[in-house]
């Protein structure tokens, strides 16, 4: 069988912990052959995001062509896009190869709470971007920005859930990690909803789920997972590198990508 790959379209995290560097690590932890195309250069660490440095849409474009033209691309995880002329370039460039399955996760704020995406870019984000997903994977603040209604109840995720679909996304994750109680996740397939649900665990070691989490579910449907079943081993994922999460740096710690591997010599 021959071995599926994963690009990652996004910033960088030089900490290690978030952007295409956990991308990549989560690509290899599920198995699969990781590529990259950074968007923006992002100075930041597991407390704050000193400096963002966009990268020119020529090379953000010659980035992806370099990928397309010789590499056989399995799934497309899109993560921080800072503007609109990142946005329109990465949504052309979509357009023109029709990668088969695309995770958009729109990363708007870090976990320090400094923007990563301009505010006048949200309209392009939902025209341009939202169309594209396979599945969107916004948290609750970036499910309020987009569908511009709050969010407090599984009820209310399921309207945005609805909501997010009618803008053009194949289907919508909606992450509850930001309200009360267990961390219950809700899928929209455009029909029906599913609901994922594990135990919140206590630590403040999240510097990066966001990204981990869709990067995992763009491993699995690389692979070759249907859409519930690649949220499912995603959410399974993610929970046990957030379980195991790494004491490091003076803020949000990152989790433990390579957990299963390291102590059980498991891919996942």
């Amino acid at each position: 069988m021959k071995l599926k790959t994963a690009l990652t379209i996004a910033g960088s995290d030089c900490s290690g912990g978030a952007g295409i560097q956990a991308d990549l690590k989560t690509f290899s932890a599920n198995g699969v052959f990781g590529m990259s195309v950074v968007t923006s250069v992002v100075a930041e660490n597991t407390s704050r995001v000193i400096s963002v440095e966009n990268i020119s849409t020529n090379v953000i474009a010659d980035q992806i062509d370099a990928v397309f033209e010789d590499i056989r691309v399995d799934a497309v995880k899109v993560g921080m896009l800072s503007d609109c002329d990142r946005m329109n370039i990465v949504a052309d460039k979509l357009n023109r190869y029709q990668p088969r399955h695309v995770v958009i996760d729109p990363v708007m704020v870090a976990k320090g709470g400094h923007a990563l995406m301009e505010q006048d870019a949200l309209d392009t984000l939902i025209r341009r971007i939202i169309p594209l997903a396979t599945v969107l994977t916004p948290n609750i603040p970036e499910t309020e920005a987009i569908t511009g209604i709050s969010v407090h109840t599984p009820d209310d995720m399921k309207r945005a859930a609805e909501l997010i679909s009618s803008m053009g996304a194949k289907s919508v994750l909606i992450k509850g990690g930001h309200l009360s109680g267990d961390a219950l996740d809700i899928f929209y397939d455009g029909s029906s909803f599913t609901e994922f649900c594990s135990k919140r665990i206590d630590t403040p070691n999240t510097h990066g789920t966001g990204c981990t989490y869709s990067s995992a579910i763009a491993a699995q449907l690389a692979k070759g997972a249907e859409l519930k079943a690649a949220v499912a081993a995603a959410k399974k994922y993610v929970t046990t590198a957030i379980e195991h999460s790494l004491e490091l740096g003076r803020g949000h710690g990152p989790t433990n990508h390579f957990y299963e591997l390291y102590v059980k010599g498991n891919l996942i």
